[in-house]
């Protein structure tokens, strides 16, 4: 998806998660993050995984996913 792309469609939409790139199967302005179920904006959607395809809100989500348990928790 390139940012000239707009859909009309509110709710979650159904992406084709690529190398480098992202295809919209089925409109709408998010994704959920598949560690943390948050709600990802499409033009927000930065991290996923093209075997898994899955989507992550953050890095860290990202690591939690393919590495649990090695993350420690941040510290106040």
């Amino acid at each position: 998806m390139n940012r000239f792309e707009r859909f009309s469609a509110s709710g979650e939409a159904e992406v084709r998660y690529l190398d480098g790139d992202f295809r919209v199967v089925r409109p709408g302005t998010y994704v959920r993050c598949a560690v943390t179920g948050e709600a990802i904006p499409l033009d927000e959607l930065r991290y996923w995984n093209v075997d898994l395809q899955e989507a992550y809100a953050t890095p860290q989500a990202a690591l939690a996913r393919l590495h649990p348990g090695r993350l420690r928790p941040a510290k106040d």
